[in-house]
């Protein structure tokens, strides 16, 4: 059975997609950073971590991409999840009860306009349900979490409302991090990241690389590097393996207009998660 890191507690969103993507074949290691999942994984101590990268309404997790580029691990897969938040409060709270809502700042984000809406208080917290968690071990009055509808009998809240995210369509993109390379799916994508030489065209020159042998880039991001201001780093995905001939040409055109380039990983594609009737 597989050792696999991910960030929270029983209910959490990242062991919901561990769940998705190892099945019940996993021996869950519950961490309170990424940085500890990351290095739990480069250790060996664990097969597998999962972290969360992207959602379509918050956007990047920052943190998660810069902690990728301090460890060496590889991507090895990757898993979206649909992702429908529902406000939790103690047995008998009424909406009206409501002043203060703790959820992690992601789930926060992607809630703002109800939010707004109730004139709520945002508080953040390490995890969505560690807020509910937390909560029922600590009742407040007028105080709420956002996290799973599901993590309300888990630890026994009643859930106020539903569906409370900004968009109906809400997705969050999570890596499968291990420390070795995977082979080519039918279907596969690759993340990098590299800086460019400092001089005009750089950027344009590094994606032509790409573009001239028909290689689709799916995202492209710039960070900034934080011992040299004003210069960034670029995280790219694009379809295709490292083991593709097309890429193989483009990586070593690559390397000749970049400072710094690393691949991530290659993984399999994750396919859309079926909506529900």
């Amino acid at each position: 059975m597989k050792k696999v890191a991910y960030l929270g507690i029983k209910g959490a969103y990242s062991e919901r997609a561990a769940a998705q993507h190892f099945g019940n074949e996993m021996d869950d290691v519950q961490c309170q950073s990424f940085d500890d999942i990351l290095a739990l994984v480069e250790s060996g101590e664990v097969d597998h971590g999962i972290l969360p990268i992207e959602n379509s309404l918050a956007g990047t997790v920052s943190t998660a991409y810069e902690l990728l580029t301090a460890h060496n691990v590889k991507i090895q897969g990757e898993v979206i999840l649909k992702i429908d938040h529902a406000l939790l409060a103690m047995p008998g709270t009424t909406l009206a009860d409501i002043k203060q809502v703790r959820s992690h700042p992601q789930a926060l984000a992607q809630c703002a306009s109800f939010l707004k809406d109730h004139n709520f208080e945002p508080v953040n917290w390490y995890n969505t349900a560690g807020s509910a968690k937390d909560l029922a071990a600590d009742p407040v009055p007028g105080v709420a979490a956002i996290a799973g509808a599901d993590v309300a009998k888990m630890y026994g809240l009643e859930v106020i409302a539903t569906q409370i995210q900004d968009v109906e369509q809400n997705y969050t993109r999570f890596f499968v991090l291990g420390q070795t390379e995977v082979a080519p799916a039918k279907q596969n994508k690759t993340s990098l990241i590299f800086t460019t030489k400092h001089k005009p065209g750089a950027l344009v020159e590094c994606l032509l690389c790409f573009g001239k042998r028909n290689i689709n880039l799916t995202k492209l991001e710039s960070r900034p590097l934080r011992d040299r201001p004003w210069e960034y780093m670029f995280y790219m995905d694009f379809e295709g393996h490292t083991q593709d001939a097309n890429f193989q040409e483009a990586f070593a055109e690559l390397q000749e207009h970049t400072a710094n380039v690393r691949v991530l990983g290659s993984y399999p594609a994750a396919e859309m998660p079926v909506q529900q009737a």
